[in-house]
């Protein structure tokens, strides 16, 4: 019997299984995917995140291949409205990096471990014993475990199957995403925000040499820019809904909730990611320190801080008629005031 089972090999899982195989403990991991993927939801990744990550060898790799955003610019339509700076003190810098490029880092240390993820392992069903967990994953295949950490997103069949129910909204509308490759891009370091009419939005996130997310609240994330981005490849394109939403309990017994599958929220301020590592190595610490008792407790708390701050953002963000107004007028402000300034990028960029 397995001491310690992660479900879901996204970063929150593969942090899991990292940290608590790098902490002596006996762990498996699965995945209904049939391999690491190619795509990438999540890019910023903060330097809380990298120093987490260090002790296992992921963070030093992945601050060494990502990209050091130098600033963020909101835009009004194409014109420029605010240069926020960044990294003039530890708690000012985020990094750009592809989440597959992020994972393949943590594969690699996890390996270094003696862990491989066992794909094609979707989880169909497990019931709680006293002393146990016992995992289905169809034709045949089943394990045992005595805690299983459910880091498989936010349709998690881990949180379902406990009865944990998650509580919160769906926001109307589907908004777009479009990875490109764009070497004539002039802003290869720099975060871009674009306030467009009637309350839309759209971003330009780099991630790599060359390569930039784009992300827009309107149906075609390319044409919603009000500059010109010529794209020489096309990567991926898809729309996604913003679920805001949390379990109601991080933990059930020996069922625990980490990531997407215990919180979402919207990526403003790129949170999420970052969240479900801060999750994953707390209780990773806890899990072999016997006192994950408390995890619930520290962790649930966080997390609607989290939803609360990103959906005050993006609400302002998203502001229409007088609200916009004020919105431009305190933009203006801060774009006068450099201490203003390093206080937003602390704001949007803390925990």
């Amino acid at each position: 019997m397995t001491e310690f089972t992660v479900i879901g090999a996204g970063p929150t899982g593969l942090t899991a299984a990292v940290e608590l195989a790098r902490r002596g403990g006996d762990v498996r991991i699965f995945d209904q995917k049939d391999g690491p993927s190619g795509l990438s939801r999540a890019v910023g990744i903060t330097p809380q995140s990298i120093a987490l990550l260090t002790p296992c060898g992921a963070g030093p790799a992945i601050e060494a291949e990502a990209v050091r955003f130098e600033g963020l610019t909101m835009h009004k339509g194409a014109e420029p409205i605010l240069h926020l700076p960044l990294n003039f003190d530890d708690d000012s810098s985020i990094f750009g990096l592809p989440q597959d490029r992020t994972e393949a880092h943590l594969i690699a240390a996890l390996k270094r471990y003696g862990v491989e993820v066992e794909y094609m392992r979707p989880l169909t069903n497990y019931h709680v014993k006293a002393d146990h967990i016992e995992l289905d994953f169809g034709q045949h295949i089943r394990a045992k475990t005595r805690y299983l950490i459910g880091a498989d997103g936010v349709h998690s069949r881990v949180r379902a199957t406990a009865g944990i129910h998650y509580v919160g909204r769906s926001l109307p509308g589907h908004w777009s995403i479009a990875d490109v490759i764009a070497p004539d891009w002039p802003h290869r370091d720099r975060f871009c925000g674009f306030l467009l009419p009637h309350g839309q939005i759209a971003v330009v996130v780099p991630m790599a040499s060359d390569r930039y997310r784009v992300v827009s609240s309107l149906p075609d994330a390319l044409a919603a820019l009000p500059v010109p981005l010529e794209p020489e490849k096309v990567i991926r394109e898809s729309s996604f809904t913003i679920e805001v939403k949390r379990a109601e309990v991080f933990q059930k017994g020996s069922v625990f909730l980490a990531g997407d599958a215990a919180h979402a929220h919207s990526p403003v301020g790129g949170r999420g990611m970052n969240h479900g590592i801060a999750d994953a190595c707390d209780l990773a610490e806890r899990l072999i320190e016997g006192t994950q008792k408390d995890y619930d407790a520290a962790r649930r708390p966080l997390a609607d801080e989290a939803i609360e701050v990103t959906e005050r953002a993006r609400k302002m963000l998203q502001s229409t008629g007088a609200a916009k107004s004020i919105l431009l007028a305190t933009i203006a402000a801060i774009h006068r005031s450099p201490a203003a300034q390093r206080a937003i990028v602390h704001q949007v960029l803390a925990g």
